[in-house]
């Protein structure tokens, strides 16, 4: 039996949101082995087997209408499923009856099942027909795939896999820009973190405990703030750098350039209230840092603290910037590296379709 084409259906970065890097990495990973790339992204490379999609989500009408007939697509997107789009789901059904697509749902969103209690009733509608259009799921933790069983219902087939992968390794070798390693290079010691200004990624937590460290030893601690800046609260943002000159922005940075900042940073802070697995962390430690986060998923060789804690959170970065020893973090890193591999591997078997 002749096997499908294969689609992976995604945002593509710019912005470097955790969906859109892990879309990218799986497509490096999979190209030229018959999979197409059908993504929305700013600076989409020109490349065979990639397919813009133009005008956001509707864009993904035409592409579907004229190559979509047979093919098996495995979908990052979400709008058809966590955040159920009125016009999009009821289209998309239709398409998958008419062309008889196979559909692969990945959900990467840990924030659905306690999300879904408040939706609407036309959204829980929209919801329950994308699920029962569903072919399989790809969950990338197992708290989804218990909602998607226990309290949908749904009888479809739910594989978990993390959602870490290899760096592709141009990325790691990737030169950085003269201007951003001045910058860097005007510390003593760099303290680094990701985000956008909204209060629930604590950029102010890690500005303040990096402004009491600064008072307390003298020394030169520069903090760099990489802003996704797909959203923005201007009031916050000028509150966190206010008097501040020791804090360096730089905005929507290459993924390959935010690699090469964690290598030349001393500690990476990832304050997200809400963080899932947390890829950025793992990243930082490949990239031989320490790492302090807000509570999340993944917290094997990671300081963690509660959201807001910032006694807690000066206490590890004291530790982190001048007494820790880094002799564990090639330990964890590997451990990562071996995880990342398998996890490329299985999410190989589920866009082929292997049984």
């Amino acid at each position: 039996m002749k096997r499908r084409k294969i689609v992976l259906l995604g945002p593509y970065p710019p912005p470097y949101g955790g969906v859109a890097i892990f879309t990218k990495a799986l497509f490096e990973f999979t190209k030229g082995s018959g999979v197409e790339l059908w993504a929305a992204g700013e600076n989409l490379p020109s490349e065979p087997g990639i397919r813009p999609i133009k005008y956001r989500r509707l864009g993904l009408i035409p592409l579907v209408l004229r190559w979509g007939s047979r093919v098996r697509i495995v979908d990052s997107f979400h709008f058809l499923l966590e955040y159920p789009n009125l016009l999009m789901v009821p289209l998309w059904v239709l398409f998958k009856l008419v062309l008889r697509f196979e559909w692969i749902k990945v959900v990467h969103d840990g924030s659905l099942p306690s999300r879904y209690r408040d939706f609407s009733f036309i959204q829980k509608l929209l919801f329950k027909l994308s699920v029962n259009s569903v072919d399989e799921f790809a969950v990338v933790n197992e708290n989804i795939k218990a909602f998607l069983t226990n309290e949908i219902g749904t009888t479809k087939n739910v594989n978990t896999v993390n959602a870490l992968l290899p760096i592709p390794r141009d990325e790691l070798n990737a030169a950085l820009p003269e201007q951003i390693a001045a910058a860097l290079g005007q510390y003593e010691k760099r303290v680094v973190s990701t985000g956008v200004f909204l209060p629930s990624y604590g950029f102010a937590d890690a500005a303040d405990a990096v402004e009491r460290i600064r008072r307390e030893t003298g020394k030169r601690v520069g903090l760099i703030l990489v802003d996704g800046a797909f959203i923005r609260d201007e009031s916050y943002r000028a509150a966190v750098l206010a008097g501040r000159d020791w804090i360096t922005v730089w905005e929507k940075l290459p993924h390959k350039q935010v690699l090469q900042v964690f290598q030349r940073s001393d500690v990476f802070i990832r304050g997200f209230r809400h963080e899932g697995y947390g890829l950025s962390r793992i990243e930082a430690i490949w990239c031989g840092i320490p790492v302090i986060a807000a509570q999340g998923e993944e917290s094997r060789g990671i300081a963690l603290y509660d959201f807001g804690d910032l006694e807690t959170l000066v206490g590890h970065l004291k530790h982190a910037l001048f007494d820790a020893s880094r002799g564990t973090l090639s330990h964890w890193a590997q451990i990562f590296r071996r995880e990342a591999e398998e996890n490329l591997e299985r999410w190989k078997h589920i866009m082929r379709g292997d049984r």
